[in-house]
């Protein structure tokens, strides 16, 4: 009744646990879009007002332009001079209308650029005015103009109000560099929330196993008590057997759900980044120009590469919990069967596979279909540029003298070679460690856990796995899987 009661309060304990692990992580979560909202929001304002800035400059740059090839042309009458001339009023006209459609949020920003247009529209028709005198024949009319210095002061106040602007989108530069870093601030906070609360997850995960681990032990002790002190009570015996049996079975399924739980939390908020990105770029599509949307893609992408190696990972922990027993394989039905399912890949990339008579062997079929399919689409995916795929599979049956079991043991050695672009020797065991990548994302696509699910479904076998490669030269995959599959996985599991 004790126990009973101590496992109730332990139960309890841990709900609780639980339940501030699930508010943190939705407390983070709402926490990460506020600051993925507010960083769109200062980006976009940094990138209207660097828009707003640089038009106004060009467009400042294409008046002195037409006003050097205005008074080149009237003091010299040479031709050559009306070509930028040209070029630059062309320009103006249509870099006013960008400057029109673009806006600022300084306070009274919007009147200072709307005076600036009518500056520039009032110079360009000072200047055509001379320019059309002198095409008509009249010189003198025009250096009147010219000389009357209209237009000397009508640039002097364009260059005033220019300066005026760009100093005020400066400042407004500066405030929001400064929101910037305190955003940074923010995320450095919620990934410091986000590593806290893993590690929770994680040491309560490790804590339960050994509560669990520790209440199987209490168990078996009572029943061996019981076993030598109560032997003639075999009926209540045989119930202690039973519900020992079941608390274990409940345990196992705690884990289980455990395990799913947090898996299903850590791709929660990952979730909510996503349709919450999904919904700024269907709203505000507009609002948020080609590089909002470029960076709300990149968002989208970072939160799926975590959902996939979330997923990887969990599929990763079950390869041996989830397998089945070993039954005969044949290892041809296994590669017929993943040719058919990398058709498309294989076609597209013109790779050449080569098998020949596999044997038949104890394993589990499903981890041998998982294990062959991603090497092979791992050579066709990695292959050198130009040059097409070709796979070389091939095997051989060796017997070598075995020190643990001071014999002569057999073994089936596949051989998996491809030409692809290979890696460096240094790199043979890392690239069997989890989440290990050689290549970059925007090259290789995938979470870098592909062969250390080959490897551990080799060493559930009883075999092993090694690589062989030089850069630019392909690589080989040796895989030795013992002949008595049942008498190395027996070993292992005890």
């Amino acid at each position: 009744m004790i126990k009973r009661k101590q496992q109730g309060k332990a139960n309890v304990i841990w709900a609780l646990f639980i339940s501030i692990i699930l508010c943190i992580i939705v407390g983070n979560a709402f926490l990460a879009v506020n600051t993925i909202q507010g960083l769109t929001r200062t980006q976009q304002s940094l990138d209207n007002t660097n828009m707003l800035s640089t038009a106004i400059e060009q467009m400042h740059l294409s008046v002195v332009q037409a006003e050097s090839g205005q008074r080149g042309y009237l003091l010299t009458q040479d031709d050559d001079y009306l070509a930028p001339y040209y070029d630059a009023v062309a320009q103006i006209e249509s870099q006013t209308d960008y400057v029109r459609s673009l806006n600022s949020e300084i306070e009274g920003q919007a009147e200072r650029i709307a005076t600036l247009i009518l500056l520039v529209e009032s110079k360009i028709a000072e200047l055509k005015s001379t320019v059309q005198l002198a095409l008509n024949d009249k010189e003198e009319r025009a250096m009147l103009i010219l000389n009357s210095h209209k237009g000397r002061d009508l640039y002097r106040e364009i260059r005033v109000l220019v300066n005026d602007i760009q100093d005020r989108e400066l400042l407004f530069k500066v405030s929001h560099f400064s929101k910037l870093a305190q955003i940074k601030n923010e995320a450095k906070i919620t990934f410091a929330i986000t590593a806290i609360t893993s590690a929770l997850l994680i040491g309560g995960m490790f804590l339960l196993a050994r509560l669990n681990l520790k209440n199987a032990a209490v168990y078996r002790a009572e029943l061996e008590m019981q076993n030598e002190t109560l032997a003639s009570k075999v009926t209540e015996r045989t119930q202690e057997l039973t519900l020992y049996s079941d608390e274990l079975s409940r345990s196992n399924r705690e884990l289980e759900e455990f395990a799913f739980v947090a898996s299903h939390d850590l791709q929660e908020p990952l979730r909510k980044i996503q349709a919450f990105s999904d919904r700024l770029e269907s709203m505000f599509k507009d609002e948020l120009g080609e590089k909002g949307t470029d960076y709300i893609a990149r968002m989208k992408n970072a939160a799926q590469r975590m959902s996939n190696l979330i997923n990887d990972l969990l599929e990763f922990s079950r390869v041996t919990t989830r397998g089945i027993d070993f039954t005969d394989t044949n290892l041809n039905s296994i590669l017929n069967d993943i040719l058919s399912d990398l058709e498309i890949a294989i076609n597209e990339s013109n790779a050449q596979v080569i098998t020949v008579d596999m044997p038949i062997i104890q394993a589990d079929p499903s981890q041998m279909h998982q294990l062959f399919l991603n090497l092979i689409s791992n050579a066709v995916k990695f292959r050198a540029p130009n040059v097409n795929p070709v796979i070389d599979i091939s095997f051989e049956r060796i017997s070598e003298f075995s020190e643990d079991h001071n014999s002569k043991v057999s073994w089936h050695v596949i051989t998996v070679k491809d030409n692809g672009i290979g890696f460096s020797a240094e790199y043979a065991d890392k690239i069997f460690v989890p989440f290990q990548r050689l290549h970059g994302r925007s090259q290789y696509k995938g979470t870098g856990i592909g062969l250390s699910v080959c490897r551990r479904i080799v060493e559930r076998h009883g075999g092993t796995i090694t690589a062989i490669s030089t850069p630019n030269e392909g690589a080989t995959f040796i895989i030795k899987l013992p002949v008595d599959a049942e008498l190395f996985t027996l070993q292992g599991e005890a």
